[in-house]
């Protein structure tokens, strides 16, 4: 993609009223643009890095077997009346009447909705188990939405419910839903610590968050310091293993690591060693839930057991907040000049940059170095824009691409030209023949 045919408002000065890194990043760097308080346009940049977002996600939840769909963001009251939701749920929920004085409402979450879709249609424990999801725009009505992204009206969210005969299978499905949660904050390049908590509307007695550490988190988190050293050993865990995945999950939920509703002082300085007791602030980026027979039993969600018995089926939800991510990973992976992607979230894995765009030699460099990288198939973003080098040099490290190469008089006539790897910094030059295949080599494939 070429900057002169790209779409890329990039502000010098940071916005007044964005108060956190990635907010103030994302606004800089041409991400997105405020429609309302808490509302979001999401220009070129930013949606190309949610679409790779979200692809991730829904690469994982199909790798862990359960299947996608797509629920309507508008939903009848009738179903949360049902459940008993609809007057509970509070401010938040966004209620509306149509033409007809139907009530309906802007879905903050699905349980109501995949529960009746499940009663029309599933009747047997032979169909189980059962886990269906969808990546959909919700809205919540925050009091006071802040923080760009991270606290907004409007957010585009993976939620999966899973349907099960009965508590032993819904526990494994919790647990396959956290292991295949662990190996895409992963691939996302973020550490992201599974920490015991409140169910809050959602009900149950069962839930983890997902939380990624950060001074600008709205979490106040308590944890073993040991359980950042963990990592996942299996990259190709059998998910229909229940021994498998309950010993991943026993792994990473021993250690103590808990929100502030559910922490205990006491227990904390029980378990763990003064040393490696931590408390911090982090943002929180997913979280399951196990509620049991919550929904199914008011709404008559039943199927006939093995035994020929009516039993309602054991439910439970898990979030992903797919726009959040964007600002989690950006706290994650920012310096004072900018942003840092990680390769697999990348808007553009290569920036190109031709420094003197009245040099013949460069300009033909350029361009042949833009064929031979995209025919790599590599990502490419070539700053043809007639700018001063310094211009150059402060819009690709704003926007932060992994790697830049810079074609310059002085490099070529040498027969290199400059690579800078953004995460280290580290400068280092190579022949301009075989400059290509040489960063194709370097960036190789993002991780599976």
């Amino acid at each position: 993609m070429r900057m002169t045919r790209y779409f890329l408002p990039l502000l010098k000065e940071v916005p007044s009223d964005a108060q956190i890194a990635s907010h103030q990043l994302m606004m800089r760097a041409g991400m997105i643009r405020q429609a309302a308080a808490g509302i979001y346009s999401w220009l070129p940049l930013g949606l190309r890095v949610m679409q790779k977002i979200e692809r991730i996600v829904v690469e994982e939840q199909t790798r862990a077997g359960h299947l996608p769909m797509l629920m309507p963001t508008l939903q009848p009251a009738t179903l949360w009346e049902e459940s008993g939701r609809y007057s509970d749920y509070g401010e938040e929920m966004l209620r509306i009447t149509d033409r007809h004085d139907r009530k309906l409402l802007y879905g903050p979450t699905n349980e109501e909705m995949i529960t009746d879709i499940f009663r029309e249609h599933v009747h047997s424990y032979r169909d189980l188990p059962l886990t269906l999801f969808h990546v959909q725009w919700k809205f919540r009505d925050e009091i006071r939405p802040r923080y760009g992204v991270m606290r907004g009206r409007e957010f585009l969210m993976k939620d999966g419910y899973n349907f099960d005969v009965d508590q032993d299978e819904a526990i494994h499905a919790y647990n396959r839903h956290m292991v295949s949660y662990l190996r895409t904050y992963e691939r996302l390049g973020l550490q992201a610590i599974p920490m015991r908590a409140d169910t809050g509307p959602i009900g149950g007695n069962h839930s983890h968050e997902f939380l990624v550490l950060a001074s600008t988190g709205e979490s106040r988190v308590h944890y073993d310091a040991a359980i950042l050293d963990l990592k996942l050993k299996d990259a190709a865990i059998d998910y229909d293993s229940h021994d498998r995945c309950a010993a991943v999950v026993a792994e990473w939920t021993t250690p103590y690591a808990r929100t502030e509703e559910t922490h205990d002082a006491t227990v904390f300085a029980d378990r763990v060693p003064a040393g490696r007791r931590v408390e911090s602030r982090a943002i929180e980026v997913g979280q399951i839930f196990y509620f049991g027979t919550k929904y199914s039993e008011v709404m008559g969600a039943t199927v006939t057991n093995a035994a020929g018995q009516s039993v309602p089926v054991h439910m439970g939800s898990h979030g992903i907040g797919v726009s959040r991510l964007v600002g989690a990973i950006i706290e994650a992976h920012h310096d004072d000049r900018g942003i840092r992607w990680p390769l697999s979230v990348a808007p553009f894995q290569v920036g190109l940059v031709n420094l003197a765009h009245n040099d013949t030699g460069c300009r033909t460099t350029c361009e042949q170095l833009y064929r031979e990288l995209a025919g790599l198939g590599l990502e490419v973003l070539y700053d043809d824009r007639d700018e001063s080098p310094g211009a150059q040099f402060a819009s690709m490290t704003l926007i932060g691409l992994p790697w830049m190469v810079a074609v310059g008089p002085r490099s070529l006539a040498g027969g290199e030209v400059e690579f800078t790897e953004r995460a280290s910094g580290i400068r280092s030059s190579h022949p301009h023949e075989t400059a290509a295949r040489h960063l194709a080599d370097r960036i190789g494939l993002p991780p599976v």
